[in-house]
C-alpha cells in the first residue's frame, strides 16, 4: 500500500513541478511589427458558425494593424454562415469566402476546409482561428511578431477559456490542467528533437507558409481526429520549430456552452492529450481522482493533508498560468474529475463501436461524409 501511495505522491509532485515551471518561464510578447503582420493570413474554417464568426471576424477588422487577407472556408453549413460572411465582404475588400468542395474519402472535414484555405492564401505567414476564438485589439500581432522572432515553423496559443455556464466550468478546466501539469510547455521549442515534447491547439495555429507548403500537414493527417498534437509531432520529425503559449488575456474562447458540448468535444480528443493512449489517459484518471484513497489508508490524516494541500497548490498554479479563476479551478476540482471520469468511458465506448459524432459527421469512420 505504502508503495502506491509513494507513487501517488510523487506523480502529483512532479505535476506540481511542471505546473510551477510554465507560472515562472512564460514568454514574452514583444510589441506589434505592422510589417509583418501584413504579410498574415488570417484563415478560418466554418461550419455552421453563424453566431461566433462575425464576432471573432469584427474583433479581426478592428486590429490595430490589419493582415493581408481574411479567408472563411464554409464547411457546407446548414445556417447562415455563408450569407453572413458573404455580405460582410462587401465592405472588407481583404475578407472573402468559399464553399468547401465535396469532402473526399480517407479525409475529415476541418482537416480538409484547412487545407483548402491554405491552397488560396498568399501570405508568408498563415494563421488558422477557430470561428469562437475572440481576439482583443494587440493579441493577434504581438503573437505573429513573436513568431517572426523565434523563427518557428509552428506557434499555437491555448486560448484563455471563457466559461459562464456551471456545466463548462466543470468540464472546461480539464484540458488546461492536464496540459500545465504534464508539460513544460517553453521546453516545446528549446527542445526541438522531442516529438514526444509536442502540443498544438487547433484554436490558434500561425504557420510560417513556406514550411507548410513544403510539408502539407493538413494533407498528412488528413484521416486524425485530434489534428493539432499530430502536427505538431510531424513538425518536431521534420526539424522545424514549434512554440505553445498560454495566459494571453487578448486571446480566449468559449470552447462550449454546456456540460454536454464539453463532455461531447473532449471525448473526441481525450487520447491526443496522452500520444494517442485511453490506457494511460485512464491511468492520470485513476492517479489524480482515486490516489487520496492510497494515501490516506498509507498515511491517515497527515498524508491526506499533504495530498490535498499539494493538489490545491497545483489548482492555483495552472488558474494563474492560464488567466483562469482560482475559484473555479479549486472548488470545480471534484466534477471535473468525476466528468473526466465519464469522458474516458464515453471515449473507450466509441473506440469499441468505431462511431464518434463531432458537427455532424462521424470522426472515427473518415469515409463517412
Amino acid at each position: 500500500m505504502e508503495i502506491i501511495a509513494g507513487i501517488v505522491i510523487g506523480f502529483m509532485l512532479l505535476q506540481m513541478g511542471i505546473a510551477l515551471y510554465n507560472l515562472r518561464h512564460p514568454y514574452t510578447l514583444p510589441p506589434s511589427d505592422e510589417q509583418i503582420i501584413r504579410q498574415t493570413s488570417i484563415l478560418i474554417p466554418a461550419r455552421n458558425e453563424e453566431k461566433t464568426l462575425p464576432l471573432l471576424l469584427n474583433d479581426l477588422l478592428r486590429q490595430s494593424h490589419l493582415p493581408l487577407e481574411i479567408i472563411v472556408c464554409d464547411d457546407h453549413s446548414d445556417d447562415r454562415t455563408y450569407a453572413i460572411v458573404n455580405k460582410l465582404t462587401a465592405v472588407c475588400p481583404y475578407l472573402r469566402i468559399f464553399r468547401s468542395e465535396d469532402l473526399p474519402a480517407g479525409w475529415l472535414g476541418k482537416n480538409f476546409a484547412c487545407h483548402q484555405l491554405a491552397r488560396q492564401a498568399q501570405g508568408r505567414y498563415l494563421l488558422f482561428l477557430d470561428a469562437d476564438v475572440r481576439i482583443g485589439e494587440v493579441g493577434i500581432g504581438r503573437v505573429i511578431t513573436l513568431a517572426h522572432k523565434l523563427q518557428t515553423g509552428l506557434l499555437s496559443v491555448f486560448p484563455r477559456q471563457i466559461m459562464l455556464s456551471a456545466g463548462e466550468k466543470a468540464t472546461v478546466p480539464l484540458m488546461t490542467y492536464i496540459l500545465l501539469t504534464l508539460l513544460p510547455l517553453s521546453l516545446v521549442y528549446k527542445i526541438a528533437d522531442q516529438s514526444a515534447l509536442a502540443a498544438a491547439n487547433g484554436q490558434f495555429m500561425l504557420f510560417e507558409a513556406d514550411s507548410y507548403h513544403r510539408l502539407q500537414p493538413h494533407w498528412k493527417v488528413r484521416s486524425e481526429a485530434v489534428e493539432d498534437v499530430a502536427i505538431s509531432r510531424l513538425y518536431k520529425k521534420a526539424a522545424l520549430s514549434v512554440a505553445c503559449l498560454t495566459g494571453i488575456p487578448d486571446i480566449s474562447c468559449r470552447m462550449y456552452t454546456s456540460r454536454q458540448e464539453a463532455l461531447s468535444g473532449f471525448t473526441r480528443n481525450i487520447a491526443g492529450f496522452f500520444g494517442g493512449s485511453l490506457i494511460l489517459a485512464t491511468l492520470f484518471w485513476l492517479l489524480t481522482g482515486w490516489g487520496w484513497l492510497f494515501v490516506g489508508l498509507a498515511f491517515s490524516w497527515p498524508g491526506l493533508l499533504f495530498y490535498f494541500g499539494i493538489r490545491g497548490i497545483i489548482r492555483i498554479l495552472v488558474a494563474r498560468t492560464c488567466c483562469q479563476s482560482i475559484h473555479v479551478n479549486l472548488i470545480g476540482s471534484i466534477p471535473q474529475q468525476a466528468n473526466l471520469g465519464s469522458i474516458l468511458l464515453c471515449a473507450w465506448l466509441n473506440r469499441k463501436k468505431g462511431y464518434q459524432i463531432w458537427k455532424g459527421r462521424n470522426i472515427l469512420n473518415q469515409k463517412q461524409t
